[in-house]
């Protein structure tokens, strides 16, 4: 059975990456208060394993890819953004909102050794797919380690 991986974005989490979350939105050309750290909307994320990576889904339609960061610390991937309210054309008006809009902050951790440097994201049809490259894991290896002859100090 594979592991499961937690998603909840929690408030020490975020303050985990607070000055992250803040550069990120500064970039982005957006101010953020404290009470913002841990986002406005909630994207569905998912988060996929095979032998060779871990791969983490997130529905984004509608989002440019210039309002989004994704960042990586140690065993913790940060996914955030802002997706743009849409707006009433002339000729209507909204009678029902339901899709979520606003910033947004997810946080994944990831339980197997990755090599973050490696890593790639890309937009496709409204998904931000990251991969991460796993790294072999040698724990629990045998491991020679060669022993060199030097000579002794007097």
């Amino acid at each position: 059975m594979r592991a499961r991986y937690p998603l909840t974005t929690v408030p020490s989490e975020a303050a985990e990456f607070e000055d992250d979350i803040r550069r990120a939105f500064q970039d982005l050309g957006k101010s953020v208060g404290t009470e913002s750290l841990i986002g406005e909307c909630m994207p569905a994320v998912d988060v996929y394993e095979s032998d060779d990576a871990v791969e983490i889904v997130v529905d984004v339609p509608g989002v440019d890819p210039s309002a989004i960061r994704v960042l990586a610390r140690r065993d913790t991937v940060l996914i955030l953004g802002e997706k743009a309210a849409r707006r009433a054309r002339a000729e209507s008006s909204f009678r029902l909102v339901e899709r979520e809009f606003g910033r947004f902050v997810r946080t994944v951790r990831v339980l197997r050794a990755c090599d973050t440097s490696r890593g790639r994201a890309e937009l496709a049809d409204g998904e931000l797919r990251i991969t991460l490259p796993k790294i072999v894991d040698r724990r629990g290896h045998t491991v020679r380690i060669p022993i060199t002859l030097s000579r002794t100090r007097a």
